[in-house]
């Protein structure tokens, strides 16, 4: 072997060595602050009814929660339900429509077999379909409570946020995407009025 081949090969091998030490090392790293941020979570702040929250995507801010056996639409149902419902104002801080403010608060903690909520429109009282931007809506979130689970008298909603990227890490296409709870937003429910509501 020429000395010109053993210099090569030394070379190769050194810089094996180091791409391998390199990984080794950001995988510990990345490790560690996996373990890290598990044992030490992030304090999500607690936010007073009524208080805008940025959640990224959305300027929200939830004002009240009350039960009901009538949806906002003001019609009653054939079969009688108990309603949790929750209003707020919204405000859709993107570029287009969008409805996903589906998923923008939950309940916390979670209930068993509680389905999604329904969306309604604070103005017309029909269900909400996509926002415009900039055209701030006061909305109402009603939930179909199950008849077995007592209501809360205190109800507890973990706000969602999302980042805007131009370019996303698996497609290189830009998007909302989700991020940590920016906010925890704890209510009195009214009960219904010339009810109990529990």
């Amino acid at each position: 072997m020429s000395a010109e081949q053993r210099l090569t090969l030394r070379r190769r091998l050194i810089a094996f060595l180091v791409a391998g030490i390199g990984t080794a090392a950001a995988t510990a790293i990345s490790f560690a602050m996996t373990v890290y941020e598990a044992a030490n979570p992030k304090v999500v702040p607690q936010v007073a009814a009524g208080q805008p929250i940025d959640t990224g995507r959305w300027i929200i801010a939830i004002h009240e929660a009350r039960v009901g056996s009538i949806p906002p639409t003001g019609t009653r149902p054939l079969t009688p339900k108990k309603l949790l419902m929750v209003e707020f104002d919204l405000d859709n801080r993107s570029a287009s429509a969008s409805n996903a403010f589906l998923r923008l608060f939950a309940i916390d903690p979670p209930v068993a077999n509680l389905p999604l909520p329904t969306f309604y429109l604070g103005r017309d009282k029909w269900i909400a379909s996509g926002l415009q931007p900039n055209m701030p809506e006061r909305m109402i979130a009603a939930w179909e409570w199950p008849s077995a689970v007592p209501v809360p008298q205190h109800l507890r909603l973990k706000v969602a946020s999302q980042i805007y990227k131009h370019r996303d890490n698996l497609y290189g296409a830009p998007g909302w995407f989700d991020r940590d709870p920016v906010a925890i937003v704890t209510l009195d429910v009214a009960p219904e009025a010339g009810g109990t509501g529990r």
